[in-house]
């Protein structure tokens, strides 16, 4: 831990305290994402930040890790965010983006200076944004490849449970296997849940298992067969950067094409929305772009009529500064609600806050009205799973 003491004068509020914990949360039964195939994860890894400032005020963030590659990224964050302003949001982008040049991703760091920002106000993230709704339509996002008759009555569970819409994995080696899966789903719920799919072919992880690879043409074959099962989303079909990709399966498809939870900052937005690549822009405020950037890649996509429903399977941190985001826009419709059980669960995702998000009877997730992310950590549980560094 470092500290810096600064006296008071007339240029505002100073971050005097950079404190971060790499924790390894063990996971009740271990989880095997589609996005690394072959790989069993048997915790959930992150980077909690905690900013403090001149006037006592704490500001808190997470990224996400694998094993214990971020302490990097603290030891050159340190001399960078101390003795800074929280309230110069534009400036710490600067800085974030010259962080991106060296190769770390550090956009989930500006979620913490908001959360002092609105701390300071005394106004919750979304208020300061402009305001919007204090509930979002939470839609189940599952992370693993089962059976179809499994996952059938998976999602019927869901269903049971107030989830009104599901996202499925699809990860089969066959076309017929990924059509198959949605197939038994759409049967089993009929026209009563909405239903996203998720290729996971955006950025492949390579070394742990065997992994199909989606061309345009294979797509395209998924997609039509999609049309007819009234599939509300497809996404990320294609690399993150295939542009031109993107474009020509939009124009030869119904269904609308989603994706963005790992492309960064403006300049990668503007290019699929300018380029007509999506239906749905899915930003994560953690890995893409932090809050105030992904309030501008919102604003642009609404100017292009599309939707806006950011990534958020990272962890209880990242889906509180996502869903105050969410709430200050008005092309959101949905929520990721990350859920995957036995293994990944609201307990285990949000294991640092002393409150899991929950859904409600109706299937809504309600946005934080206290200042700042309004939520509370639980420092105890950080420590006794974190390293300091």
């Amino acid at each position: 831990m470092t500290r810096l003491r600064i006296s008071k004068d007339d240029s505002g509020m100073k971050i005097i305290e950079v404190e971060a914990y790499l924790c390894h949360y063990q996971l009740p039964e271990s989880f095997y994402p589609t996005w690394i195939p072959g790989f069993p994860q048997t915790r959930n890894s992150c980077l909690i930040l905690i900013l403090r400032t001149d006037e006592g005020i704490e500001g808190y963030s997470a990224g996400v890790a694998f094993m214990d590659e971020a302490k990097g990224l603290v030891s050159l964050l340190r001399p960078f965010l101390l003795n800074r302003d929280p309230f110069q949001i534009e400036d710490a982008l600067q800085l974030l983006r010259s962080l991106s040049f060296l190769g770390y991703k550090g956009w989930f760091v500006e979620n913490a200076l908001w959360d002092i920002v609105g701390k300071a106000t005394g106004q919750p993230i979304y208020r300061l944004l402009g305001g919007g709704a204090d509930r979002i339509l939470a839609y189940a996002s599952t992370g693993e490849l089962h059976p179809p008759e499994q996952r059938a009555d998976e999602v019927l569970e869901l269903k049971a449970m107030g989830f009104r819409a599901v996202k499925l994995r699809v990860k089969a080696m066959e076309v017929r296997d990924d059509i198959a899966l949605v197939e038994k789903v759409r049967q089993a719920v009929g026209d009563e849940m909405e239903i996203m799919v998720d290729a996971n072919q955006g950025w492949p992880i390579h070394g742990f298992g065997p992994y199909p690879r989606w061309s345009l043409k294979r797509a395209m074959e998924e997609a039509q067969a999609f049309e007819e099962l009234k599939v509300r989303w497809l996404e990320e079909p294609l690399y993150k950067n295939d542009y031109q990709g993107y474009a020509q399966l939009r124009a030869a498809t119904t269904v609308p094409i989603a994706s963005g939870e790992f492309n960064e900052d403006l300049h990668e937005f503007r290019d699929l929305i300018v380029g007509g690549c999506l239906d749905v822009v899915q930003p994560d405020v953690t890995l893409s772009t932090g809050i105030l950037n992904g309030k501008k890649v919102a604003g642009l996509a609404e100017a292009y009529n599309l939707e806006f429903s950011p990534h958020t399977w990272t962890n209880g941190l990242g889906l509180a500064a996502n869903l105050q985001l969410m709430a200050s826009v008005p092309n959101c419709p949905y929520c990721e609600f990350p859920y995957e059980p036995p293994g990944w669960i609201p307990q285990a995702r949000d294991f640092m806050l002393t409150e899991p998000f929950q859904i409600d009877d109706q299937g809504y997730i309600r946005v934080p009205d206290k200042p700042g992310l309004g939520i509370e950590i639980d420092l105890e549980k950080i420590r006794s799973c974190g390293e300091k560094v």
